[in-house]
């Protein structure tokens, strides 16, 4: 392009450069041609299609009509310089399609596989759950998995945003698109590769542009019309002062020493005035590089129809356990009643939950610290919200909360200290209570204080856990109000009247998990996924993943989503009001292709470097 474009220019220039000769109109034909074929053989693909009113028909008119006005040099010129504003455009959009793959550049190229007793590179699309591989340093984990053997670093960046390594050792699990920094590892594969984070991760940035936001939508409608209408508007423009020249005498002041072909010039400029270049392209831009800042920051939008919901948000609902706290869980109390002990009650309670993988079925075993004997328990049944019924040693054991022993019939005694309080009952009768602390996390009151002052009017949580722990965490961390001993049926009616009660038109944002809160990250107008490192049901559930830890990064969210929003505005409003003006000063001659060739390629040129904006987040994050 760049070539075709030089060439034209300099055939263009040595014409201009011999004005008293007589040349014929065929030779601007040849820079025309060169520089501007392509967009004459769109025009025609695209009418032959059915799909007449883009750009390329506009420029092809307008172009063509200035041979037929005997303006050669204009005609070559427009031409040209709208290449080289595609040209420029095309770089734009290039640089920032670079950028946002820099930044997911997460994709594995190979894997190191053991088979035979020697390493192999294959395809990680290749390797099956089971095998194992190696990860040397310096290389990128193709695939999740368990680490069988060896302990070292991992740089995290490219999915989270944070530049501190995680450390992992054997039985740690690890996600694929790390990279190893210094040790080797022996790695057993636990997911196929179209099913591992790194593929769920790309698909999900990659499929992020198909969800368009309601001013991309506007966009692609008001193109649909606007053109058409321009086009018509252009036709009258030359038709109606042409005819009235033909039938009119005396002339009306404003057709006073004007010709037939001075209305199909000014035509022809209100044609290249009106090519939507600037909005068609630089809008969606804005979102797909605010989408792919926010990713930057290892925060994964899954559309721009998202990102511009987020910079509405009034309302954010919180889980607490995993999102708000730490979700690692310590015993800090032991409370037996009359004739059992504090080992006895520990060991009960542990054994009960031997089976589970709950934050506090694993606080409980690591309390009880001894090796647990699966043999001793029997008739394990999960209780959705309530506990865990069990045979141990062949008595029944209820361990759970209060509705547990409420559901048993076992007498039960409330406890003030803050945290969840686990209930344990034998032969029908409670034995006593463990008390089970949960921390928040280091930047879960910073994260509440940068929502309100983003703006964000009200913060709540919902979790099932007891009043005091809520009231406790709620206390620390300054949230407005909070909803406790809920079960998840009841999160989901919370949430309904949280929604009945906001403003119209604002939106209600729920941060889980992603794991136990399904059901209400679907129902709110946003569902975001904290702690998602690695999780299937977050990236699946929710429409935004923040792939560390940190709530902080919700503010962060909320910053970029309407710093893109503006830059979006930004580019509709400017486009749309130099078009008006050099549309007016073209319709009453007032203004030359010159200011033709601003308004379109200009614009649009502006407008794509103000979009470009939207990838760097340093100043809003």
């Amino acid at each position: 392009m760049l070539t075709r474009i030089l060439t034209a220019a300099a055939l263009l220039v040595l014409l201009v450069l011999l004005p008293n000769l007589r040349l014929p109109w065929a030779l601007y034909l040849v820079p025309y041609l060169i520089v501007g074929w392509d967009v004459l053989w769109r025009a025609v693909r695209n009418i032959l299609n059915g799909q007449v009113f883009d750009e390329n028909f506009l420029m092809a008119l307008a172009t063509v009509g200035a041979f037929a006005t005997a303006e050669y040099a204009e005609a070559v010129f427009v031409m040209l310089f709208y290449q080289v504003g595609e040209l420029f455009q095309s770089h734009a959009v290039g640089k920032s399609r670079q950028s946002i793959a820099a930044l997911m550049d997460i994709r594995p190229d190979y894997a190191n596989i053991e088979r035979d007793g020697r390493l192999e590179e294959a395809d990680p699309e290749d390797v099956a759950v089971g095998e194992t591989i190696v990860v040397k340093p310096g290389e990128r984990i193709p695939l999740d998995g368990v680490v069988l053997e060896g302990a070292s670093s991992l740089d995290t960046a490219a999915l989270t945003g944070e530049a501190a390594p995680r450390d992992v050792r054997v039985g740690d699990s690890v996600i694929s698109g790390c990279v190893n920094q210094t040790g080797l590892l022996r790695i057993t594969v636990t997911k196929p590769y179209g099913e591992s984070t790194v593929a769920k991760i790309l698909d999900l940035v990659e499929n992020a542009s198909e969800k368009k936001s309601t001013s991309e939508n506007f966009i692609t409608r008001f193109a649909r019309y606007y053109t058409p209408c321009v086009v018509i508007a252009a036709v009258l423009l030359f038709a109606v002062p042409t005819v009235l020249l033909a039938v009119l005498d005396p002339l009306p002041a404003f057709l006073t020493g004007t010709v037939w072909t001075d209305w199909l010039h000014r035509a022809l400029i209100f044609l290249v005035i009106s090519c939507p270049c600037a909005l068609v392209i630089s809008v969606p831009l804005s979102f797909f590089g605010g989408i792919g800042g926010a990713s930057k920051c290892g925060i994964l939008v899954k559309g721009g129809n998202y990102l511009e919901l987020l910079a509405k948000t009034e309302t954010v609902v919180f889980d607490k356990t995993g999102t708000l706290t730490r979700g690692t869980f310590s015993v800090s109390a032991i409370h037996p009643e009359s004739g059992f002990t504090e080992k006895q009650l520990l060991e009960t309670a542990a054994l009960a939950e031997s089976y589970s993988d709950h934050p506090i079925s694993l606080s409980l075993k690591a309390a009880c610290g001894a090796e647990l004997d699966a043999q001793r328990v029997s008739g394990v049944e999960e209780i959705a919200g309530h506990g865990v019924l069990a045979r141990v040693d062949g008595r029944p054991v209820a361990v759970g909360n209060s509705r547990l022993m409420e559901r048993e019939r076992a007498v039960w005694k409330p406890c003030d200290l803050p945290g969840t309080i686990v209930y344990v009952a034998i032969d029908g009768v409670c034995a006593g209570h463990i008390v089970i602390s949960d921390q928040p996390k280091p930047d879960a009151a910073q994260a509440i204080q940068a929502l309100k002052a983003a703006g964000v009017k009200k913060t709540v949580m919902l979790t099932g856990d007891n009043p005091a722990a809520a009231e406790d965490i709620t206390r620390r961390l300054g949230l407005d109000e909070y909803h406790a001993g809920l079960l998840p049926g009841d999160k989901v009616d919370h949430l309904e009247a949280l929604l009945a009660a906001k403003t119209p038109g604002a939106v209600l944002a729920f941060v889980g998990d992603g794991i136990n809160d399904a059901p209400v990250l679907g129902r709110a107008d946003v569902g975001i996924a904290m702690g998602a490192l690695g999780s299937d049901a977050a990236i699946e559930a929710a429409d935004v993943v923040l792939m560390d830890d940190k709530p902080s990064k919700i503010a962060a969210a909320i910053r970029i989503s309407r710093k893109t929003l503006r830059v979006a505005k930004e580019n509709i409003w400017f486009a749309l009001a130099v078009k008006a003006v050099v549309l007016v000063m073209g319709a009453f001659g007032a203004a030359t292709m010159w200011e033709a060739v601003f308004a379109d390629v200009g614009v649009a040129v502006i407008a794509i470097l103000n979009a470009t904006r939207t990838l760097r987040v340093d100043d809003v994050v």
